[in-house]
């Protein structure tokens, strides 16, 4: 393998229109695959959206569950008040203290009834959120069943284009180790700025290859020379000779 600095400027023009060849490649493989990897993440995202909102729902439930026995007991310290006024109230010697204690059971009461009212509350709420939570558990197995079908789906590709990624991986290794590393970096700049992904195109029929804008005589002149890397004035791509195909 000839080193970085061995080949002529000709050489890694060649070089690297047939880097941008073997991405290009890889390119259409990953066409294939489409929206799946971009649908199994956010369908990851997804499940996982309804894995907290359903634990969350889970403790808001345990929490108005004990917020219910919490009830429960002060509404039985309350018949035990009552029942121990009203005892009392039996050896009561003057009607202050018997108006006294009436107070008392009174409030009792009326603490019951707001207890048993807070009671209602919770379990009207907590049956609202226990059908929230079957609705997104229904929801969350749906959206698991269409994240095991993207994922298998996306696996077949992936097997089935393993062998031949691999191959192209390597070829494309290959190939980018003959380039300096500036006019590598350039190239990758470029294939991340541009909508198809072509950085090294060719000029047909007086044109740029990638935005056809139309390149002056003397520029295609000096790129089928190959004295220097020249790029699109308009589109910013490095522009080769179509000989180059032969």
């Amino acid at each position: 393998m000839a080193a970085i600095a061995d080949l002529t400027t000709e050489e890694k023009i060649v070089t690297l229109y047939k880097l941008q060849q073997i991405d290009s490649k890889m390119d259409d493989i990953n066409f294939i695959k489409g929206e799946l990897p971009l649908e199994v993440a956010d369908l990851e995202d997804v499940i996982e959206g309804y894995q907290t909102r359903i634990s969350n729902l889970n403790a808001e439930i345990e929490n108005l569950s004990k917020e219910g026995k919490s009830k429960k007991e002060e509404i039985e310290n309350c018949k035990a008040l009552i029942a121990k006024y009203e005892e009392q109230q039996k050896e009561v010697r003057n009607n202050r203290e018997y108006e006294s204690f009436s107070k008392e059971i009174e409030y009792q009461k009326l603490e019951i009834e707001l207890c048993e009212k807070r009671i209602k509350e919770f379990s009207a709420e907590s049956k609202a959120k226990k059908k929230i939570a079957e609705e997104l558990k229904e929801q969350l197995e749906g959206r698991k069943v269409d994240l095991a079908n993207k994922k298998e789906e996306l696996a077949t590709i992936e097997n089935e284009t393993a062998a031949e990624v691999a191959e192209l991986e390597k070829q494309a290794g290959a190939l980018a180790a003959k380039i300096d590393e500036r006019l590598l970096s350039a190239y990758k700049r470029i294939r991340q700025n541009v909508r198809n992904g072509l950085a090294v195109v060719t000029v047909k029929r007086d044109a740029c290859g990638g935005c056809f804008n139309r390149i002056p005589p003397q520029r295609q002149l000096d790129i089928r020379m190959g004295k220097k890397v020249i790029v699109c004035e308009y589109c910013g791509r490095v522009l080769v000779s179509d000989l180059i195909e032969e």
